[in-house]
């Protein structure tokens, strides 16, 4: 079982080549661990390994943030998935749009299980009372200018902080499709 762990995970760091070298060597650390008894050290290389593969999987879920509107700029956030930790894991992504005067965020969060909560709320919001804006196929419940939505019921994204059909001028350049299939 231990060896066929680690085989998975040398085939998974093998798809982005400038992390596969020290996730290889990582995972070859533990292997070697392993061998020799040193259980503990093998348990640390193995949880460093997964957070390497994990870090890989961020950028892939960050590329998804659309790029800024014309005149605005775009400071994606490194210290997403810091707090994201403290609810219960999962990988973020987050940017914040600023034109100068004004600005607004947008995050993307997956397989948190704050998201799974959420998707009571997002599924019922009409019947709920609350209002809805259209992104494309994409349903977002709007409370109070702060934007809500469910993709596949396991990626929640938000927008929030300014005019509203700005921010769905900027979320219909997310390509759903392919966000649906992340992670999967």
């Amino acid at each position: 079982m231990f060896r066929a762990t680690l085989f998975s995970l040398a085939l998974v760091s093998m798809s982005n080549p400038a992390l596969a070298d020290e996730v290889t060597d990582t995972l070859t650390s533990a292997m070697d661990a392993y061998e020799e008894g040193d259980i503990d050290y093998a348990i640390e290389e193995l949880d460093y390994a997964k957070q390497l593969l994990q870090a890989m999987k961020t950028a892939e879920l960050t590329a998804f943030l659309p790029e800024a509107p014309a005149g605005w700029t775009r400071e994606v956030s490194e210290e997403m998935n810091t707090g994201l930790a403290m609810l219960g894991g999962g990988m973020g992504a987050e940017a914040e749009y600023s034109d100068g005067a004004d600005s607004f965020t947008i995050t993307i969060m997956a397989n948190n299980p704050m998201v799974t909560a959420m998707g009571a709320m997002v599924s019922n919001a009409a019947m709920l009372g609350m209002k809805l804006e259209r992104v494309g196929r994409q349903k977002f419940v709007n409370d109070d200018g702060e934007l809500t939505g469910l993709v596949d019921n396991r990626i929640l994204i938000q927008a929030s902080g300014a005019d509203v059909d700005l921010m769905v001028g900027v979320l219909e350049n997310i390509d759903y499709e392919a966000l649906e299939d992340f992670a999967r």
